[in-house]
């Protein structure tokens, strides 16, 4: 569930929950997978790290070590993020003539913000975050991450490698999968703080 609280620091690691508005599956709907990995990719350029994912039809699992942020909020770089895929999928979605959910997720803008000219509210307005200050929160949470897509009612694949949108298979095998991560370990040498 996604909260409303400001991270007050400007580096470290934190494993981050963007979900879709109203839990639509939107990345699945939009084709919209490759829209995180240009929001990776733009991070990766600003030196932050990105150590494990799995993109959810409706959400986003993501541990990301932040460099010294210059100033910025990580609160504000994952609020940039989540703008700059909306703008992405909002086009997908009207290639695809999906007139329905373009609806749906217009009328769900909120009153200050239509005012302010947003037309789609493509993301729940906040995300959930934890800061990881050990190897062993880490790994309990690649492994959340992991098999997210084997569990409950999701059922996508049977085993987590298989499941392309993924950092599973690397951390399995060795092996990059669709988006190549950095192995967290290699940040235990890595001062974040500049």
């Amino acid at each position: 569930m996604a909260v409303r609280r400001e991270i007050t620091e400007y580096s470290g690691i934190y494993f981050i929950t963007v979900t879709c508005s109203r839990w639509l599956r939107l990345f699945e709907i939009a084709n919209a997978y490759d829209e995180v990995y240009k929001w990776f990719d733009h991070l990766k350029g600003k030196g932050h790290y990105i150590l494990g994912y799995v993109i959810m039809p409706n959400h986003i699992h993501a541990l990301i070590g932040f460099r010294q942020t210059q100033g910025a909020s990580i609160n504000s770089i994952v609020g940039e993020g989540k703008r700059f895929m909306s703008y992405g999928m909002v086009k997908r979605l009207k290639i695809k003539g999906e007139e329905g959910i373009l609806t749906q997720l217009t009328e769900l803008v909120n009153t200050t913000d239509r005012k302010r000219g947003k037309i789609h509210e493509v993301f729940e307005p906040s995300f959930d975050w934890k800061e990881c200050r050990n190897n062993k929160f880490i790994e309990q949470k690649l492994n959340y991450i992991h098999t997210n897509p084997c569990r409950g009612a999701w059922d996508l694949v049977a085993d987590e490698c298989e499941y392309p949108h993924s950092s599973a298979r690397f951390y399995a095998t060795g092996e990059q999968g669709t988006y190549a991560v950095t192995n967290y370990p290699e940040l235990e040498d890595v001062d974040l703080t500049k």
